[in-house]
């Protein structure tokens, strides 16, 4: 869905998506949506302000996803508000030394006829998905000696003692 430039300037524009599992494109084999995406909210041309854009709203859906310590699969519940700023490209380009605030760092640009809903939603939901997914906080991830999921199997596995090539320095004091 376009949010087309030319519609803000005659009014707000509202947004109501809903993608079916497994419709939307994350760009990342590795996630899975279990349930429908639900996007709604508000795009809005900032008057005064050369023509900033404002988009806001919330983010509803489930994903799967890899878990990072045991290659299991992880679940993960995004329900997130979001509130978004961009500026024309052309204005960027205009001030290309200007020096930016700590408000200006966080926004976005946009060409020309406008921003596409789908962009705007995947980043939301990736930025939502934890740095280390993780199947619980209690996974004790795999072996790295056996490769055996140390959540369905104990195994008797005893780490290296040490890097032989250190050996030598054991027994230096300083």
């Amino acid at each position: 869905m376009l949010l087309s430039i030319k519609e803000m300037e005659v009014r707000k524009l509202p947004f109501a998506e809903t993608w079916e599992p497994n419709g939307f494109d994350f760009a990342d084999p590795g996630v899975v949506q279990k349930s429908p995406l639900v996007a709604e909210g508000v795009a809005e041309l900032l008057p005064d302000t050369g023509g900033e854009v404002r988009v806001h709203g919330r983010i509803r859906t489930d994903l799967e996803t890899e878990c990072d310590r045991c290659l299991g699969r992880a679940s993960f519940h995004i329900d997130a508000p979001f509130d978004l700023f961009y500026r024309p490209m052309d204005m960027a380009a205009q001030e290309e030394d200007a020096a930016i605030d700590e408000g200006e760092a966080e926004m976005g640009f946009y060409e020309l006829p406008g921003l596409q809903l789908e962009d705007i939603v995947r980043e939301q939901v990736l930025l939502q998905l934890p740095m280390q997914r993780v199947c619980g906080d209690t996974c004790k991830g795999i072996c790295p000696i056996c490769g055996a999921n140390r959540n369905e199997t104990d195994c008797a596995c005893q780490p290296p003692s040490g890097d032989d090539r250190w050996m030598a320095l054991k027994d230096l004091h300083v």
